[in-house]
């Protein structure tokens, strides 16, 4: 099963669920953590985590030959992204805006286009010392790199079979969050009792229903804020899955890289008993 952490907003402690589920499963046997969050995948910090594995993730980007190139614009008119634009005698390619689809390659009259690698970011995996039955495997976007949706894509691609596979997703509702929870069987999103967690609450909840996820929510920092939040999962028919209190040892805990798992030994069966529920609801839907 393939359950992606979400949020609306960062902040709201998609890390602190997404690794306290992972430490968690990790007790009954083998899961597999995937850090989707590539411009800052922070999951690593609360394991010991060796990293034996690491890869440069490319993207294939036109390069034009200018002797071939007739500027017949082809090119520049089949490109949905405007990564091509024809400028006096020469087309020229916006990198940054290239998505690595290849069709400016596929309509070229004169096959004057030719795909060449440009690296995005790596990807690492790693086995956690003293918790042999966790595995994890992070994006790491290079800096100033706008496109962050195919290095998403290429570390889910590396989800190992035969076990439960935790994502950590991007904060928000933009296209790196489609493609973290794409394929889900099941999205967690982390909010919190205010009325800022509410509000992008709702967004993430509308998103995952257009794409037709199954989902649920859990509360962090519960006692603060309002009833609001609660009120809109019963109205929506969302469950709450769990509750996380405001606690500000727990808070102490986190910000010294310590999991709530390790430090109060009984939140390990809480989140397996969520876990479960939520492999029940996947087997109805599925059924």
């Amino acid at each position: 099963m393939l359950i992606s952490v979400a949020s609306g907003k960062g902040g709201t402690g998609k890390t602190t669920i997404t690794t306290n589920l992972v430490a968690s499963l990790a007790t009954r046997g083998k899961v597999h953590h995937l850090d989707c969050d590539v411009e800052e995948p922070d999951g690593h910090i609360f394991f010991d985590v060796d990293f034996h594995r690491k890869e440069t993730m490319n993207l294939l980007v036109p390069e034009i030959n200018g002797d071939k190139c007739t500027l017949c614009g082809e090119c520049v008119k089949h490109c949905a992204y405007n990564a091509l634009v024809l400028v006096s005698k020469r087309v020229m390619v916006f990198n940054e805006l290239c998505h690595g689809c290849g069709l400016c390659t596929m309509v070229c009259p004169e096959k004057a286009i030719t795909e060449v690698e440009r690296p995005i970011g790596i990807i690492e995996t790693g086995s956690v010392k003293g918790r042999e039955n966790i595995t994890i495997t992070q994006g790491l976007l290079n800096i100033g790199e706008a496109m962050a949706t195919p290095l998403i894509e290429a570390v889910k691609e590396r989800a190992m079979d035969g076990m439960p596979v935790i994502v950590d997703s991007p904060p928000g509702t933009s296209c790196p969050v489609i493609a973290s929870v794409d394929d889900a069987d099941f999205v967690i999103l982390v909010t919190e009792p205010t009325p800022f967690g509410l509000h992008d609450l709702q967004l993430a909840v509308e998103v995952l229903k257009k794409l037709g996820i199954p989902m649920g929510v859990v509360v962090n920092r519960d006692g603060i804020g309002n009833d609001d939040v609660y009120d809109y999962c019963e109205k929506e028919g969302i469950p709450v899955l769990l509750r996380i209190p405001f606690d500000r040892q727990i808070a102490e805990w986190y910000s010294n890289g310590k999991l709530l798992v390790d430090m109060r030994p009984e939140w390990v069966e809480k989140f397996l008993e969520m876990y479960d529920s939520i492999g029940s609801m996947v087997q109805g839907v599925r059924e």
